[in-house]
């Protein structure tokens, strides 16, 4: 990372507190914290409160892990449908082709008709249960002109290419209607997820809810205190790179090595060239701050997590694919320690969620149903629910 890009001082700031809803039952959990987060689970037989809330977002990530599943079958069937729409097309002209193939064919059965030959010889052709039946019997394509074996082979070959071409798109169609049934299921899996989930925070009375706003805010916290600490590491990672690359330069013969325009050392995936793609697919992604999740969404008013990384990166130029799944090995893997701007940030062990990282150990993404894209420390669901950092450029 050049060093003229200066990182932001990380301070105490917990990003994401832009929907009023949310500030405001931060800030009222903050009186109640010392007296409740560590109440005891009652013995009414009720789930404890921190119960709830690990099977609350269980059933987010759950329902996260559906949503992309929902867009790898609905891209797949978007693929599918076009396919199929081609193939109909072809399927089409080609029937106009063979029709045109057996009226020049008639054509010539008419006038051997007209001329008393008997039955003719195209008409024997016409009426035999295949094409290949007549064409096997060669004492009758002896007797055929030259101008009537080309006809003759034209209609065999268009009947092959159209039969086999309606094949296909039969094919087509039961791998279209395959894929509209995993459509249809992955959707339901979202909404049954999303629904159990709203249906468990429907029963918290409002000092419960109060309550889990508080263990919120102290998950937060500890975020925003792990991402400065990363921040002090890559700062001090980058110093010391700095420091390296002018004792270096001051050792050797001006304009020697490869340097960036401090004087460190680049690579070409951490250029300026890099650096350019990043500066964009984050200023598009800033843009997107307060609009809501809404999973399988892909902009412009709204996004689930993998729709706005792959939009951001679109806006730079650099077509990622639509879902976490794709999206995980479509650049270079490197360590969170050297994440840089515009890098992609994985979570989970089934990658099902991905932000993209803006330094300082903060990152932008559309987090879940009911929240809107939004700034937030990357340790957010804690550091071992980091997957991994791609590079995608």
């Amino acid at each position: 990372m050049a060093s003229h890009r200066k990182s932001r001082t990380p301070g105490t700031r917990v990003a994401g507190i832009r929907t009023p809803a949310l500030a405001t039952a931060a800030l009222t959990s903050v009186a109640l914290l010392s007296q409740t987060a560590t109440a005891a689970p009652s013995d009414d037989g009720k789930p404890s409160l921190e119960e709830v809330e690990k099977k609350v977002g269980d059933l987010y990530r759950q329902a996260e892990s559906a949503t992309e599943k929902y867009n790898a079958a609905k891209e797949k069937t978007a693929k599918q449908r076009k396919q199929v729409d081609t193939l109909l097309d072809d399927v089409a002209k080609r029937t106009q082709k063979l029709n045109d193939a057996r009226e020049e064919l008639g054509s010539f059965a008419a006038a051997q008709y007209r001329t008393g030959a008997g039955l003719p010889d195209t008409a024997t052709f016409l009426l035999a249960d295949t094409p290949q039946d007549v064409f096997d019997q060669r004492q009758v394509m002896d007797r055929l002109t030259g101008r009537q074996k080309d006809a003759v082979d034209d209609y065999v070959t268009q009947q092959s290419e159209t039969m086999k071409k309606r094949q296909e798109a039969t094919q087509s169609l039961e791998t279209l209607t395959e894929s509209q049934g995993d459509l249809k299921t992955a959707k339901a899996t979202v909404q049954k997820k999303l629904g159990d989930a709203r249906a468990l925070m429907s029963k918290l009375t409002a000092e419960e809810k109060a309550r889990l706003a508080a263990i919120e805010k102290e998950k937060q916290d500890e975020a925003a205190r792990k991402a400065a600490e990363l921040a002090e590491r890559q700062a001090a990672r980058e110093k010391a790179q700095e420091e390296a690359a002018a004792q270096q330069d001051s050792g050797s013969p001006a304009g020697s090595g490869a340097t960036g325009s401090s004087g460190s050392t680049t690579s070409p995936s951490t250029g300026s060239g890099y650096a350019a793609k990043a500066e964009k697919a984050l200023a598009f992604a800033r843009a997107q701050i307060g609009k809501p999740y809404v999973w399988g969404a892909t902009g412009p008013g709204s996004y689930d997590c993998s729709g706005l990384t792959q939009a951001a990166w679109k806006a730079a130029g650099v077509s990622l694919p639509r879902t976490t799944y794709d999206q995980v090995n479509a650049g270079t893997t490197v360590p969170v320690s050297q994440a840089q701007p515009g890098d992609l940030v994985f979570f989970y062990d089934d990658v099902t969620h991905v932000g993209i990282y803006i330094g300082n150990g903060m990152m932008i993404h559309a987090p879940k149903p009911g929240t809107y894209v939004r700034e937030e420390s990357v340790y957010y669901d804690g550091e071992s629910a980091i997957h991994s950092v791609v590079r995608p450029a």
